[in-house]
């Protein structure tokens, strides 16, 4: 019995093969769609979930009373060896780690490389599986350095390289040989060895034993990324609590012990809690796009099953005269209907196939292959299949089976009307739907626009950057500052920088300190943003000065005075920038003369608005990272390659990787460009969708009213005439449903805007640009449909008995 349902349901299918590929393929373009953000969702929710006891990992992060002194997502280095120590009942294990980035070089190669120094924990703590090397020992020597199969077929050729060395490089000019002693197995993605996501770490050197490259100890050194795991059974409070005592113990730093309160994040969560729940936000957006997307595709489907019903009246009649029960009817409307949900279904997977690597990199993420999933997970296609074939099947299946046998043979609905309103509002819900996304779709855009083409304070355009060796001896500033002159004397060069930081936002958490006046009390103060640079820092940047001068142009040197931003001019209360030169202000109980004054500009996100900024020379703080070059316009990557050959020549063991600071601002906000990418993709299957139902409607209509339109056209109606009854039922929906989306479409924007300090204004043009996008786009579908009926010959509309 159930063959000859399915049998029946087929040729229904392929008989109407118009409305069936409508059907299949608008349900199958919105199951695919929501089934990819899905996957990139759930790899998401994945992260560090697949390290050992992962429920008992947490990471210990800082709140402080004032959060302009410390770094949230750091903590006090000895505060998790003092909790192993002093409650091993609370305290299973502990893993301190810090970025290290310096020269790997293996022969004539070299490489700039990012290190994890960390604990000797690291393997126990975290169950990561050595291909090559004994994790008991694997960490037991100062210079000992753990790799993955990546890097040692990067620097080898091959992956047993146990007791081969590297030579890396320390930052105070020093280097030395480390022994491979371990190569990491495949570590699952998005793990501990790279919290972010982004940027996973290959190169694992224990910092507990080797000081040369970052510090993991100390009460006074907040500045390290701290990992604890809990006791089985033990509560976080409960290790809050002791941590805190712990602080109030031993802390001597009085700026630290009465400012930082730390707690803990457990580490499944920590990704998507980090940058302001900024992930968070974002997988929760991308549900939602795919929540109504997929609700679109559905409403269509259900909406042309409805449609379809009512002219198979006639069928009905016929079945129940040569016998056929009620029952039978229903479960025949069922079967075609679950079965249509099941090719759509089919065709989704493979469309989430084909389509999985475009979206992996719009989204910047490896999305999931469909057998990466837990088996379980293939209940969810099934369950969705017969859900919604249900859905779709059972209105048409009750009513047109409950009509009388006489009125069914004559097509009539005697006591059952069609419910066209409510076929209406399903199709005016989709154009809501549509036009609210097309609208987000173009502000997202305006104001990722605006990240790159905004008034930025400074001039991006023909920067180029790229970390310098590292030697921060008195000697390694003077060396380091000689080879800047020589690369700045390059004819493709304008100018040349040093600098610890550069304009992309990844170093705000770090040198905030307290500034004030000199005859004033530090209460009175500020905390200001310190930028450790050279005296050619705004040169090259192109930052404006309001006054003063950017350091001692002739004393390179010049570490005893500062220069400073307006922002900080006004917070410390001068009326202008020239009232500000020459003043005392204390910094790290030195009292510095401030030498000028900067325009504002953007060195953090535009999420946030512009800080107090405070330049020091680097003859000061003696450390550095960048050398950032303004190359000369036109010939670009001739003037690169110029200066890619002096590079080598004065520094031939360090590598020239360098990147444009349009690179760093794509970094900076590649969330925000994956939401445009993905906004731009749903308002692409949006209008599809709607317009595919209103391809099926429309034609659905004209099927219906066939006989009507061949007695307008004897009648003497013209084709523009019959056009224009349809376009005035179809075009009122549009038009009403978009002017319903505007305020909403406002409303949700507005409050996706309020998350940046610096946005654009919602003006009326990305509403006028949806509505007359989807009129007119509606319009022509409808158009082409009506005309093609209206020229048929209507002594053929009119031949049917």
């Amino acid at each position: 019995m159930l063959t000859n349902y399915l049998k029946i349901a087929w040729r229904n299918l392929w008989k109407n093969k118009i409305f069936s590929i409508i059907n299949l393929l608008g349900l199958a373009v919105g199951i695919a769609f929501a089934m990819l953000i899905g996957a990139y969702v759930w790899g998401e929710l994945q992260v560090n979930r697949s390290i050992k006891d992962c429920d008992n990992q947490y990471v210990i992060q800082s709140k402080w009373k004032n959060p302009n002194i410390g770094i949230e997502a750091t903590s006090v280095a000895a505060l998790p060896k003092a909790l192993k120590e002093n409650y091993p009942s609370l305290i299973a294990n502990y893993y301190n780690s810090a970025l290290a980035f310096t020269n790997v070089s293996k022969n004539d190669k070299h490489f700039r490389e990012r290190l994890q120094v960390g604990d000797s924990t690291l393997l126990n703590m975290y169950g990561f599986k050595l291909l090559y090397g004994d994790a008991k020992s694997a960490f037991t020597g100062p210079f000992s350095v753990v790799i993955t199969t990546e890097i040692a077929n990067k620097y080898f050729g091959k992956t047993d390289v146990i007791g081969q060395t590297l030579n890396i490089e320390d930052f105070a000019g020093g280097n030395h040989d480390y022994i491979v002693t371990g190569v990491l197995d495949k570590i699952p993605a998005n793990t501990i060895t790279g919290l972010d996501g982004d940027n996973k770490f290959q190169f694992f050197v224990n910092g507990s034993l080797n000081k040369s490259l970052r510090t993991l100890d100390g009460w006074d050194n907040s500045g390290i990324t701290c990992y604890i795991e809990l006791q089985k059974g033990v509560k976080s409070t409960d290790v809050e609590r002791a941590m805190l005592d712990l602080i109030n113990k031993n802390e001597t730093d009085d700026e630290i012990r009465g400012n930082l309160t730390p707690y803990l994040v457990p580490i499944k969560d920590y990704h998507l809690q980090a940058n302001n729940n900024l992930v968070k936000k974002m997988t929760g957006t991308l549900c939602c796009v795919a929540f109504f997307i997929l609700l679109m595709a559905t409403i269509n489907f259900v909406n042309i099953c409805i449609g379809r019903s009512s002219g198979r009246m006639q069928e009905m009649g016929i079945r129940k005269v040569i016998g056929g029960l009620r029952k039978h009817l229903i479960i025949q409307f069922l079967a075609e209907s679950v079965l249509t949900v099941m090719l759509s279904t089919v065709l989704a997977l493979i469309i989430y196939i084909l389509a999985r690597p475009y979206f992996s990199g719009a989204l910047g993420r490896d999305i999931f292959r469909i057998l990466d999933f837990p088996a379980y997970f293939i209940l969810i296609p099934i369950a969705f299949s017969l859900l919604m074939g249900l859905l779709a099947g059972i209105y048409p299946a009750l009513v047109l089976s409950a009509l009388g046998t006489i009125d069914s043979l004559k097509g009539k609905l005697s006591f059952v009307k069609e419910h066209v309103w409510l076929r209406k509002m399903l199709i005016a819900f989709q154009f809501v739907t549509a036009a609210i996304v097309v609208i987000g779709a173009i502000i997202i855009s305006q104001q990722i626009s605006l990240f790159f083409n905004g008034n930025l304070g400074y001039d991006k355009d023909y920067v180029v950057y790229a970390q310098a060796p590292r030697n921060w001896s008195l000697k390694g500033i003077q060396k380091i500052e000689s080879i800047r002159s020589q690369l700045a004397l390059l004819p493709q060069v304008s100018s040349a920088t040093l600098s610890w930081e550069i304009p992309d936002g990844m170093d705000v958490e770090w040198r905030k300190n307290n500034v004030y006046k000199q005859g004033t009390s530090a209460l009175q103060g500020i905390t200001t943003q310190n930028l450790v640079v050279d005296n050619q820092f705004v040169n090259t940047f192109n930052i404006p000065l309001k006054a003063g001068q950017f350091f001692n142009p002739l004393i390179a040197a010049d570490s005893s005075s500062v220069v400073i931003n307006e922002t900080e001019r006004k917070a410390l209360g001068w009326n202008s920038a020239a009232d500000a030169l020459q003043q005392k202000i204390i910094y790290l109980d030195k009292v510095f003369t401030i030498c000028g004054v900067t325009a504002d500009f953007h060195f953090a996100s535009m999420h946030e608005p512009i800080q107090p900024l405070l330049y020091t020379n680097v003859y000061f703080i003696k450390q550095y990272r960048y050398l950032s070059f303004r190359l000369k316009p036109g010939h670009l990557q001739q003037n690169i390659d110029a200066l890619q050959k002096r590079w080598s020549e004065l520094m031939p063991q360090a590598p020239f990787e360098y990147h444009f600071m349009d690179d760093a601002l794509t970094k900076l906000y590649a969330t925000e460009i994956q939401l445009k990418k993905t906004a731009y993709i749903a308002t692409t299957l949006a209008i599809v969708i709607v317009l595919l139902g209103v391809i099926g409607l429309i034609s659905l209509s004209i099927q219906k009213r066939i006989k009507e339109i061949g007695i307008r056209r004897i009648l003497g109606s013209s084709v523009s005439g019959i056009s224009f009854l349809f376009l005035k039922e179809f075009l009122s929906i549009v038009l009403i449903a978009c002017i319903i989306a505007c305020p909403f479409a406002y409303i949700i924007m507005q409050h996706w805007l309020n998350d940046y300090a610096y946005r654009v204004a919602i003006t009326p043009s990305p509403f006028v640009v949806a509505i007359i996008g989807l009129t007119l786009i509606t319009m022509l579908l409808i158009w082409i449909q009506i005309i093609k009926a209206a020229l048929a010959n209507p002594i053929k509309s009119l031949r049917s008995e």
